[in-house]
């Protein structure tokens, strides 16, 4: 189904939401339509301020608004749908476009198998009604949906489209980029080096992806790495618990922009603990990469402040290599608990691979590792 369709057919004028590879015609569209605009699109930091983002907008203008997801971020809409939208609470509609990884019967990455078991559940769940759109799903069909949806939002119901892998399609093409030099899996290479026989903690996507190739090309050990391959926002918390168990031993943490934003009160958490042996490094694109490329603020806020004012003593920005480096082992000499931003551009190899061990092999080959330290 051409994208451009099924927009007219929902009908509404505004749109928030987080990037899904998924949706990437409705995300290109939506950019190349709309920009980042406050009053049709915004790309917020997680699905929960989506949909708190979205209610706001109807009881301002008493609109229907359309909060797009990949089905992993329905945790985070759980509270406000059930707290907030639900009509037995305040009533308010919303349309939620999902897109369905993890669907049951195709192939796709291990944090999204069971995501993708439990995404019709949820939605039962939380007694919001959907529609399953495919490649062979007709326009009439999405037509006729939508009208029985209609009918629902005007009682103060919500609704959500699925959306199969290659349902939407969308001609036109969106360029991301920034000026930013540094390409990062050179930097994770930088850190690797740095960190030597450190244990570290990477964020989900192609950040954990890089770590994992470097050390396979560099015939190094997995051990050393905790890959977080799902739970968006999170690396850092996890990084903090080890840390705070671990004392004695120095923490490594690469994190991303959009898993920072995501999540940022961790920050918070983590600077009043203050682990003198944690080192959180965020590479900073400004964008969600892993998904497509599509804009974060992260480029509008200055992450090294916010990390100093939650509580991090020893905070830096850096956008090369020679200052990397050193930021690297002026943090790894300190004794105390260390962020350090890195200023990277957008893009990855084409040839990038995947993890060839199991999420399971990989915890249990870090923890032996852990547990010997």
């Amino acid at each position: 189904m051409k994208v451009k369709k099924m927009v007219e057919i929902i009908g509404s004028d505004f749109y928030t939401g987080v990037p899904d590879s998924q949706l990437k015609a409705l995300c290109n569209y939506l950019m190349n339509t709309y920009g980042i605009d406050s009053h049709h699109h915004i790309i917020a930091a997680n699905e929960g301020n989506c949909t708190a983002l979205a209610a706001g907008y109807h009881l301002a203008t008493g609109k229907i608004p359309v909060i797009y997801l990949q089905n992993s971020g329905e945790g985070n809409i759980i509270n406000p749908v059930v707290s907030l939208m639900n009509n037995k609470v305040y009533a308010i509609p919303a349309i939620f476009i999902i897109g369905w990884r993890g669907e049951p019967g195709t192939y796709d990455e291990p944090q999204h198998i069971y995501q993708g078991e439990v995404t019709i559940k949820i939605l039962q769940t939380l007694g919001i009604n959907y529609f399953i759109i495919g490649k062979e799903t007709t326009d009439d069909e999405v037509e006729r949906k939508m009208k029985e949806f209609q009918e629902m939002l005007k009682h103060g119901l919500d609704v959500a489209f699925i959306i199969r892998k290659g349902a939407l399609t969308y001609d036109s093409k969106v360029e991301y980029k920034n000026d930013n030099k540094m390409v990062r899996e050179e930097i994770i290479e930088h850190i690797v080096k740095a960190s030597e026989e450190d244990p570290i903690i990477s964020t989900t996507g192609k950040a954990s992806r890089e770590l994992f190739e470097i050390r396979t090309t560099k015939k190094l050990s997995h051990k050393y790495d905790f890959l977080t391959v799902g739970s968006m926002g999170h690396s850092s918390s996890i990084a903090l618990g080890i840390a705070l168990n671990k004392q004695k031993q120095r923490i490594w943490c690469i994190d991303g922009d959009g898993s920072v934003l995501m999540h940022m009160g961790s920050m918070a958490v983590i600077g009043a603990n203050r682990p003198k042996n944690l080192i959180h490094i965020v590479i900073n694109n400004g964008a969600h990469e892993t998904v497509g490329g599509m804009p974060t603020v992260a480029n509008s806020i200055n992450l090294a402040a916010i990390a100093k004012a939650c509580g991090y003593p020893n905070a830096k920005s850096v956008d090369n290599i020679d200052d990397l480096d050193y930021a690297l082992e002026t943090s790894k000499n300190k004794r105390e608990l260390s962020f350090i931003e890195v200023k990277c551009n957008i893009g990855s190899r084409d040839n990038l691979g995947r993890p060839t061990t199991t999420a399971l092999e990989n915890k249990m080959r870090f923890m032996s590792y852990i547990e010997s330290l």
